[in-house]
């Protein structure tokens, strides 16, 4: 056949089954638009990115590579006089169509696979079976050697916040002295190159645009940390395991540290919400909550709560019936007063060249700024000097500096990490049990936050955009193939590449991502149908050319294995880097494993390496068995009925 028309003839033949596998794994991504919250804010270049790739990449399949292809066979037939010859004795020969199958009878169908094919399909419900306890095993070994379930993959890391925490009445130097001991500490840890301290801040109330997520209260210093580049420290991890092991032995200091998120934000492994329309009951509960974190939940640490911290909080309260006996009142009271404390204000005064003005004060010497000084207090009145104590009423209270509502009610949050080893999903399932076993007051609620809420909240999402996308897939399969039963043949693939992304999980050694590795389990909802679509294109081809049914499926899978291979391991091959973390760097002509970037994209690669790779396996097996199978049981339900006749012939 002549160049121009092989490539029309190749064009004209593959548009619908190129089509149909570009729309459906379009179909896949498309949900994923709609990913609302942070996430899908995180998440949203890579459906962008593969729909406008993998749509321009149809249009050249479609368009351009013929006419390119086409205008460089000509090309070459002009200048090679030898393909010409070739040309000519093409015209010559005659033979069958290069568009009919090489062979029309099945056993002369050579190779392997197409023999394999044509023994299978003879025991159907025997491959169906076999497929299902392997199903079945792989799902259950899943269940007892899989790693869990995590929201976001562990990935390396160049910065860190170390919180300092101590009580106390401590002033600003004092929180400056206890901060540098850790600075000190810290900067000769390996590994790290920078540190920006600051002393005095008060935990939680930052609130700019590199506000930590969670702060604790009791922080009287930050130390910002810049780790040196990747390759040439130890692994983030490792750096801040080092820091908590050195700075353990400081007296009256914890140490509370906290990796920045490059992903969406999620704080701590364990956010629990605790709320209640009464604010004792609500205290009493996180009392409660916070003891069994402490003593009994086991392999916590950096625990902390949103009750108020310790310290006592004076009220006065000036009795104005005394007072009024006395003529005086509450403002001359509160004069008298701020003598012990912030001072009387008396006047103003600006500096040279300055701006802002300073305040003027009166109030005792510092040695004369105590408690005990209210009691020594007079106030001068018509009637005389009074003691201050005459007229005023003195009682101690519990210092609460924030009080937190959501919807209407009183909040506090109980947080805490999980140490190395222990999944957070795992630990967040033990303390669900302990509350839901436990009796609390009524009006008493509590949710988890964090990453447990926007894992569930990723996992609901992930679950709808893989019904939406099947269900896009079914329309456009069932327009191409205007067949039920072959469209969902082809949608099986769908549920044997969920098994692979488990065998991959296993293998590797990863935790099920729900961020990472849900996308990835989307993401091959469009890609491994591709493979059935070739095989039931071609076989309805070459049924529709009058070919036998049993032998249409074997030619077709003896015919298309080839494509269906080499696109299967092309894919895997473009995607093992991404799997195993390599990093090239073409400046430096260097290969290295591991990145700061890295950690992100193993989860979403390994789910479609090993889920492409099974489905494939078991497409090339079962799609051609599954086919076959009506045609094969009504062949042998028919010979049943002749022996049966001949029987009783007979």
């Amino acid at each position: 056949m002549e160049g121009t028309q092989a490539y029309i003839l190749a064009a004209k033949r593959m548009f619908w089954p190129i089509f149909s596998s570009t729309a459906t794994t379009l179909a896949a991504f498309l949900p994923m638009l709609l990913w609302p919250g942070v996430a899908g804010k995180f998440m949203s270049f890579l459906p962008i990115t593969v729909i406008v790739v993998l749509s321009a990449s149809f249009i050249t399949a479609m368009v351009f590579l013929p006419v390119l292809g086409n205008t460089l066979w000509r090309i070459v037939q002009f200048l090679s006089p030898a393909a010409r010859r070739r040309k000519a004795g093409a015209h010559s020969q005659p033979g069958h169509r290069a568009d009919q199958p090489p062979a029309p009878h099945v056993f002369e169908v050579r190779g392997f696979y197409g023999r394999l094919i044509n023994m299978l399909i003879w025991h159907p419900l025997k491959v169906v079976l076999s497929i299902a306890l392997l199903v079945t095993i792989i799902v259950q070994s899943f269940g007892v050697f899989g790693k869990g379930v995590e929201f976001i993959p562990a990935a390396d890391f160049e910065q860190a916040v170390v919180f300092v925490r101590a009580r106390g009445n401590l002033s600003a130097l004092e929180k400056l002295d206890l901060t540098q001991q850790v600075e000190k500490i810290v900067l000769g840890v390996n590994g790290v190159r920078s540190a920006f301290t600051s002393a005095g801040v008060s935990g939680g109330l930052d609130f700019g645009p590199n506000t930590e997520t969670d702060a604790p209260r009791d922080t009287i210093g930050r130390i910002y940390l810049e780790f040196r580049a990747a390759g040439s420290r130890p692994e983030g991890a490792e750096i801040l395991k080092d820091i908590r092991r050195k700075t353990a032995s400081l007296p009256g200091i914890y140490i509370d540290l906290q990796k920045k998120e490059e992903g969406p934000p999620t704080g701590k492994d364990i956010r629990l919400q605790i709320r209640s329309d009464d604010y004792a009951r609500l205290k009493r509960a996180v009392a409660k909550v916070r003891q069994y974190f402490d003593t009994k939940a086991g392999d916590l640490r950096d625990i902390e709560d949103d009750r108020p911290l310790p310290g006592i909080e004076w009220e006065l309260t000036v009795d104005r019936e005394e007072a009024g006996r006395y003529g005086t009142d509450v403002a001359s009271v509160g004069g008298v007063i701020q003598l012990v404390t912030n001072g009387i204000l008396i006047g103003t005064y600006r500096p040279q060249n300055a701006e802002d003005e300073i305040d003027i004060r009166a109030r005792f010497p510092k040695v004369e700024r105590s408690l005990s000084q209210l009691d020594q207090l007079r106030i001068r009145t018509p009637k005389g000097l009074v003691p201050i104590r005459n007229l005023v009423k003195r009682e101690a209270h519990q210092r609460v500096s924030t009080i937190s509502r959501s919807d209407g009610l009183y909040s506090m949050y109980i947080k805490a990490n999980v140490t190395e080893g222990v999944m957070p999903d795992a630990k967040v399932r033990q303390i669900e049990n302990w509350l839901k076993a436990q009796s609390w007051p009524a009006g008493v609620t509590y949710k988890f936050r964090g990453a447990d809420e926007e894992q569930k909240k990723s996992a609901a999402f992930l679950q709808k955009a893989m019904m939406g996308a099947l269900f896009l897939m079914f329309i456009i399969l069932l327009t191409q193939f205007n067949s039920f039963y072959q469209t969902f043949l082809t949608l099986m693939t769908v549920v044997l590449s969920v098994v692979g992304v488990l065998i991959g999980m296993m293998v590797m050694g990863q935790t099920f991502s729900v961020i990472m590795t849900g996308t990835g389990v989307v993401a091959l909802a469009g890609i491994v149908v591709n493979n059935a679509i070739v095989l039931l294109d071609t076989y309805n081809r070459f049924h529709e050319e009058g070919m036998d049914r049993l032998e249409a499926i074997v030619m077709a899978c003896a015919q298309r294995l080839r494509p269906v291979l080499l696109t299967t391991i092309t894919t895997m091959i473009g995607l093992a880097p991404m799997m195993l973390g390599m990093n090239v760097n073409f400046l430096t002509r260097s290969i290295g494993f591991g990145g700061l970037t890295a950690g992100w994209w193993v989860p979403l690669a390994t789910a479609i390496i090993f889920g492409l790779g099974f489905a494939t396996v078991l497409t090339l097996i079962l799609t051609p068995v599954m086919v076959a199978a009506p045609e094969v049981y009504r062949r042998k339900w028919r010979g049943f009925f002749d022996r049966r006749a001949a029987r009783r012939k007979a």
